[in-house]
Formats: structure tokens, sequence, C-alpha cells
């Protein structure tokens, strides 16, 4: 591992909307197939997709997921979720009930992860799922992702490219921020279509069919797939069955005040909507992550604008009221667990 992590720029490219496969030109690029040997060897890469930059490293290998772990300061009782190239490749290590098909079929490529039973005969590392008989499993809308674990065959743990705790990458820059020298590699494809992480639901066994994270899927589409009303979870310090399960997390370093219908001299603001909160005046800097209160264009610039915020000249940063439909839960969800002391 150097001081500086190498970038990679890979040029647009595409694959089999299947399989995973990649086409050509991406195959033949030297990017790539360092890429995929670095991954081969238990390194680290970066790789961005629809939601946020993964710290991807191979599923199936301690060591390798030993890495992401170190690298992040991650507690090791928080599961990561592996990466597929397609639904009939997760089938070989997850079994899948009837409400977990029909979500995948209705999401997958995209910002869902289920957690199912392992498959018996699944070769990802206990240290993936932090033990559990469960395995969070996503065949993200990302190609290079997707590519990549065709090609090694392997799923691939990518939790986000962050330090455990802090607010998630959408750039390649901000993964450098964080973890430059703890990463072998980090492809750059410019910033993430979505923005927040993957919603998460739990379908096993008998349990009722489980919302554990919401995320990139509002939870309105979830449930008008499913026919059914989707059961929430809360939080979990102890032994969380998905990642982003934890009270604190995705922390700047200064305090976070939610809804906010009063802006304080000295904070920042981080606003939504057209309409400001009383005082917006004397905020030391206003950051707007919708002006015309759309949930989704809000989801994107969630993380890019908490990081951009998180300054040493600010008191804290007071949030604007933000309306819990759309995507609007899941950055809710963020803000809450952002503010957490």
């Amino acid at each position: 591992m150097t001081d500086q992590t190498p970038l990679w720029h890979p040029h647009s490219f595409s694959i089999d909307a299947r399989s995973g496969k990649a086409l050509e030109p991406l195959a033949d690029e030297s990017g790539f197939e360092v890429a995929c040997q670095l991954l081969e060897k238990g390194g680290l890469v970066a790789v961005p997709t629809e939601t946020v930059y993964g710290l991807a490293a191979d599923a199936t290998s301690p060591a390798a997921v030993a890495r992401i772990f170190a690298a992040k300061d991650r507690p090791s009782f928080n599961p990561l979720i592996s990466h597929l190239p397609s639904l009939e490749a997760a089938k070989a290590h997850g079994q899948f009930n009837e409400a977990a098909l029909r979500l995948a079929k209705a999401f997958w490529p995209g910002p869902l992860t289920l957690v199912v039973p392992r498959a018996p005969a699944s070769p990802i590392a206990d240290l993936t799922s932090a033990g559990l008989e469960t395995v969070a499993l996503r065949v993200p809308d990302a190609p290079l992702m997707r590519a990549l674990a065709y090609r090694l065959d392997k799923p691939l743990a990518a939790p986000s490219a962050n330090r455990s705790g802090r607010v998630s990458p959408t750039t390649a820059s901000h993964v450098a921020e964080e973890l430059n020298g703890r990463v072998d590699l980090i492809a750059d494809l410019g910033p993430c279509r979505v923005g927040v992480e993957s919603s998460v639901v739990l379908c096993s066994g008998d349990h009722p069919v489980t919302l554990l994270r919401p995320g990139g899927i509002a939870t309105e589409a979830l449930e008008a797939a499913l026919g059914a009303p989707l059961i929430k979870a809360g939080t979990d310090d102890q032994a969380p069955s998905s990642p982003g399960m934890l009270s604190s997390h995705y922390a700047p370093s200064v305090p976070v005040r939610l809804n906010a219908t009063h802006i304080n001299a000295g904070e920042a603001l981080l606003a939504f909507g057209p309409d400001l909160p009383e005082g917006s005046a004397h905020a030391a800097v206003i950051l707007n992550l919708s002006p015309a209160g759309d949930s989704f264009e809000a989801a994107q610039k969630l993380f890019a604008g908490l990081r951009t915020l998180d300054r040493d000249d600010v008191s804290g940063i007071a949030v604007a009221p933000i309306p819990n439909e759309g995507l609007g839960e899941a950055i809710n969800d963020r803000l809450r667990r952002a503010a957490h002391r």
C-alpha cells in the first residue's frame, strides 16, 4: 500500500445486462486488468456504484475482508454487503424466498440490498457477514462493480469507502480524503447518481419482510412491488443485521441540529426547498439540497453537502425540515444518525 493512492479513470463502457460481463473496449484496458489483479491478490479497490463509492475486496477471502475493516476502522460485528453481477450469481450465495425474488426482479440491478439466509455452499467469509446465518447481497446498477465481480467470478464486499462513522463518499476525491494510503486503487467515474446508500430489506424464513435501512428506493415503491407493507426496524448498536443500523453514523465533526426552524448566528444551514428558516441571514454559510424541494435531487447532494458544511468556522450544521416522502425517509434516516452524539 502506498502513501499516495493511484487514481484510475475508466472510459465509459457497456456490460451485458443479464450477466454483468464487460463488453469491449473495457475488457482489454490495462486499468481493468490491474484492478482485477489487485482484487485477486487480496487488495482493496475503491469502486463507484450508483449509490456511493464502495471499498471493494474479495468477499470470500477473510484476509481481504479484514483489510476492509482495518482501512475503515470499522467494528467487526458490523456486516458487509456483497455485490454480485446478476441475480443468478446471487442465488449461489443466498436462499431467496418469494418476497426476495419479487424484490430482486423488480429492482435489480439497482440500489437494493437483500438480507437472506446464506446458501449452504456459499464461500462468503464469515467475517463478511459478521458470523450471521444471513448474507447481505446486492446487484448494483454500476457497470464497473458488476464487471469486476463477473470477471473474478466472486462476490465483492464493498462498504462505503470512508472511515467508519464518517460521511459517505460520492466522489473519488472524497475517497482520497478519507482513505489515501489505505487503499490500493481508486476508480474515478465522477459523482454517484443516487447519492445515498441502498435500501436494505430482510427476507428470511418465517420472519416478516422488514426494512432494515431506508435508502435509494422509496419505501412506497418497495411496498408496491411486494403488495404488502414493510415492517421497519430500528437501530442496533450491539449486533446489527445490516450495515447502516448503528445509531451514530455518517457524522460530520461539528454538531448537527435537525428540523431547524430558526438559524443561530455562526451555524451553517443545510436547506431544503424554496423557503428558508427564520434567521437564515445570520447563517455562516447556506447550502440548499434542492431549492425545488425534490427529494431525489437532495439525496444526490446530501453527503457532499454535509462534507462542504463540515468546517472549522461554523458552530454546527442546522438542517431545515425535510418531508418524509420519496427519498426523504432515507435522507432523514442518515441525518438522524449524523446528529446522534
